[in-house]
């Protein structure tokens, strides 16, 4: 399974990104799909997650990164708005079949005037 991500870069503070990331490699589309991300000098974290049905996000994105999900195309996105500094990290898409965990290469996101 590889998974393929997109569309980070240099935003300014307050703006937004889009974040995409397709399966390919299995005919089926992952248990599990979401976004961690890692900033310098720190582990890696969770930003949002689909499990199954369920949703998580941060305590420090709600309200602000939205994550959706398209089955069909085993694709997951994460739109991220109201950007800051603290946003600024290397974003790596995740999926999970059964036992199996996947990780994309990261896609760069800073933040800053």
């Amino acid at each position: 399974v590889q998974l393929v991500e997109s569309g980070g870069g240099l935003v300014h503070p307050g703006g937004s990104l889009k974040l995409s990331c397709a399966a390919s490699g299995s005919a089926f589309s992952p248990d599990a799909m979401g976004w961690y991300r890692q900033g310098l000098g720190t582990e890696r974290e969770l930003v949002a997650r689909f499990a199954g049905a369920i949703i998580m996000y941060a305590d420090s994105v709600k309200g602000r990164f939205t994550i959706s999900r398209d089955y069909a195309k085993k694709a997951v996105y994460l739109q991220m708005t109201s950007l800051n500094s603290n946003d600024t990290a290397v974003y790596y898409c995740n999926a999970q079949y059964g036992p199996s965990k996947y990780w994309g290469q990261g896609t760069q996101v800073t933040v800053s005037s």
